[in-house]
């Protein structure tokens, strides 16, 4: 399940950022670009906070 997590966290970040040269490039417009790069983060915010410093604290609780 963590990997799955990160694999849809990195797909969101290239869907955050690649709207950017899409735009410069002239392939997508501003208003297309800005729509991704909000579902982009959002759903790397929510994604992300599942998996991030899980193994942290797995070890803190192993050695407490």
């Amino acid at each position: 399940m963590k990997n799955i997590l990160k694999i849809i966290s990195f797909v969101a970040l290239v869907v955050t950022l690649a709207p950017s040269f899409l735009v410069f490039k002239g392939i997508i417009t501003p208003e297309l670009s800005k729509t991704l790069m909000l579902i982009g983060t959002i759903v790397w915010f929510v994604s992300a906070s599942f998996w991030m410093n899980k193994s942290e604290e797995g070890e803190e609780e192993a050695e407490g």
